[in-house]
């Protein structure tokens, strides 16, 4: 498993697709999006949980439908599926190292970029916590989708729809965390509710994406 998070980690580093793209992205949504709606600070602040994460969202999926092709087209997967390493461990270590290369990266730049969406102050912290512990479920859903569509012409587009509403608990979560630490309330619950769904994810979906695997690799 280590094996293959460092080579994805490198990969993903030589070829900027990953990290670069995916933050890249997230930081034209920011910038753009009080342009469009307007310099009011009323406006920005209401919406600036439920933005950021949107845009977290999007840019977790840029990169998913690369996640297991590359492997596939020069034949690695083949030798990856027969070797002593089971599915299970090869998903995790490539949802890891789709974690590191995008979520990390956004989750650490996220609380301060919410100040140029009037976010409240006190709201930052439950940005970066929220992040950190959602968006580990947005790589790992986006593996077990990127798994699903292996080898399907057009897949990312089909990647997408299929991905896109299992995202939907976690993007729930996460911005109402933000707006209930912005306005007093208590961010607790909605951030426990949160680390549930990632440890739910993590408990599923790898299997799920390993025989999803298997009868693609078929």
């Amino acid at each position: 498993m280590i094996q293959v998070f460092t080579r994805d980690l490198r990969l993903a580093v030589r070829a900027g697709g990953g990290f670069g793209l995916a933050l890249a992205f997230f930081l034209i949504v920011i910038f753009l999006v009080p342009l469009g709606v307007g310099p009011g600070s009323a406006t920005l602040s209401a919406i600036a949980g439920g933005i950021l994460w949107v845009a977290a969202l999007l840019a977790c999926l840029l990169s998913l439908d690369r996640m297991f092709t590359a492997d596939w087209e020069d034949g690695s997967l083949d030798v990856l599926v027969t070797a002593p390493l089971p599915l299970e461990g090869l998903v995790l270590a490539k949802a890891a190292a789709h974690w590191v290369t995008t979520g990390l990266p956004l989750a650490l730049v996220a609380p301060g970029l919410a100040l140029l969406l009037n976010a409240p102050v006190d709201s930052l912290w439950a940005v970066g916590v929220g992040l950190l512990l959602g968006t580990p479920a947005l790589s790992v859903i986006g593996a077990f989708g990127a798994a699903l569509t292996l080898g399907v012409k057009r897949g990312g587009l089909l990647l997408s729809i299929l991905v896109l509403p299992l995202y939907v608990p976690t993007l729930i979560f996460g911005a109402e965390a933000v707006r209930r630490a912005g306005s007093g309330a208590g961010a607790d619950t909605p951030l426990m509710l949160l680390a549930a769904v990632t440890f739910g994810v993590l408990a599923i979906l790898p299997f799920a994406a390993a025989a999803a695997l298997r009868v693609s690799v078929r």
